[in-house]
C-alpha cells in the first residue's frame, strides 16, 4: 500500500473478519507514516463523530499537515452526522487519509451504499472465510513472509490451531522465524503444534472412518492420556461424518478444487475423503451420525465413563464400515 493510495481519499473497511480489518487499518497508517514520519495519527469512534469533531480531526495541526484519521464502528454514526461525513468524503482533504471501519451487519448499510458511490472512496472488504479457505490463508501468510508451506502442512496447522486468523498468523510467523529459508512440511509443523488436542481428535476420527480399528483405538488412548477433552473427539467424528455425507451428495464430474469447496474441505483432504467414502453407504453414514449424536449426548451428561463411550463409538464406526 502506498501513500498515494490513501492520502486525499477515504478507505472504507468493511466485513466481519476483525483481524483482516485491523491489518488494512495498520497498512494505511504505515503508508502515511512512510510518506511523512511526523504525520499525526488519530482514532475515534463513529458514535462520537460530529461535523465539528470531523473538522478538527482532518484539519492541519501546528506540527504536521499530513494526518491519518481512523473512525471505527461506522454503524453507530449519529444520524445528524451522516450528511457532514458524506460531504467530506465527496471532497477529501489532500493531506488526510480517512479510514471508516464498519463492523458488519445491516445497521448503517444505507451510509455504506452512499459512500461506495463516491469517486474518492476505496473499499477493503473482508468476507468471512469458509472452512476450506483457512489453509489458503496460512499458505498466503507464509508466502508473504518469504517461505513456503505445502497443502497438507497448512491444513494440519489449521486443524491444530483452529480458525482464529490472528492465531494462525502468529503460528506462521513463529514457524518461518524458526525454519528460516526452509519449506514448512507437515513434520516441521508437528514439531510445534502436533500436541494440540484438536489435531489428536482428528487423528482418531480419520483412523476410525478409514476402518483402521486398532489404530483408532491407539490414537484414542494417546489423545485421552494427553488430556484431550472427550467432546473434541465427538466433534471430530461429527465433522468427518458431515464431510463424507457432503462428498457423497455432491455432483460428480466437478474439478477437485470445485468439489473441495462444495464439500467444505481443502483439496488435499478430498483425497482421503474419497478413499474413505469407498467403504461407506448412505445407510451406514446415517447410523454413524446417530451414533455420534448419542455419544456426544452421553459425554455431556449421561455417561459415567467417557472413555468407554468413545471406545464404543470407535468400535461402532469401524464395524459399520467393515460390514458394507
Amino acid at each position: 500500500m502506498r501513500a498515494g493510495d490513501v492520502l486525499g481519499r477515504v478507505t472504507l473497511v468493511t466485513g466481519k473478519e476483525e483481524f483482516l480489518n485491523e491489518r488494512t487499518i495498520a497498512g494505511v497508517r504505515a503508508a502515511v507514516r512512510a510518506h511523512d514520519p511526523e504525520a499525526e495519527l488519530s482514532d475515534t469512534m463513529a458514535s462520537e463523530l460530529t461535523l465539528g469533531t470531523l473538522g478538527e480531526l482532518s484539519a492541519p495541526s501546528l506540527f504536521s499537515t499530513v494526518r491519518c484519521v481512523v473512525v471505527r464502528n461506522l454503524e453507530h454514526l449519529p444520524d445528524e452526522s451522516v450528511d457532514g461525513l458524506l460531504g467530506y468524503a465527496a471532497a477529501p482533504a489532500d493531506d488526510v487519509a480517512l479510514v471508516l471501519a464498519h463492523g458488519g451487519g445491516q445497521k448503517g448499510s444505507g451510509v455504506l451504499t452512499k459512500l461506495r458511490k463516491l469517486a474518492g472512496v476505496s473499499e477493503s472488504k473482508s468476507d468471512e472465510l469458509r472452512p476450506s479457505e483457512f489453509a489458503g490463508f496460512v499458505t498466503h501468510e507464509v508466502r508473504q513472509l518469504g517461505s513456503a508451506i505445502d497443502q497438507e502442512a497448512a491444513s494440519f496447522l489449521v486443524t491444530a490451531v483452529g480458525h482464529d486468523l490472528r492465531s494462525l498468523s502468529a503460528a506462521a510467523h513463529q514457524l518461518t522465524n524458526d525454519f528460516v529459508g526452509q519449506p514448512l512440511t507437515v513434520e516441521r509443523v508437528k514439531q510445534y503444534f502436533g500436541g494440540r488436542a484438536e489435531a489428536k481428535s482428528f487423528a482418531v476420527a480419520d483412523a476410525a472412518f478409514s476402518g483402521k480399528r486398532q489404530a483408532a483405538l491407539e490414537e484414542l488412548r494417546w489423545a485421552l492420556d494427553g488430556g484431550t477433552a472427550s467432546v473434541l473427539v465427538t466433534s471430530a467424528f461429527a465433522g468427518s461424518a458431515r464431510g463424507l455425507a457432503r462428498y457423497q451428495g455432491a455432483v460428480r464430474g466437478m474439478r477437485d478444487a470445485d468439489l473441495a469447496r462444495e464439500v467444505g474441505v481443502p483439496p488435499w483432504k478430498l483425497r482421503s475423503i474419497r478413499e474413505q467414502s469407498r467403504g461407506w453407504s448412505e445407510a451406514g453414514l446415517a447410523q454413524v451420525i446417530r451414533a455420534v449424536a448419542k455419544a456426544d449426548a452421553d459425554i455431556k451428561g449421561a455417561a459415567s465413563d467417557p472413555s468407554y463411550t468413545l471406545e464404543r463409538l470407535v468400535l461402532t464406526v469401524t464395524a459399520l464400515r467393515d460390514h458394507r
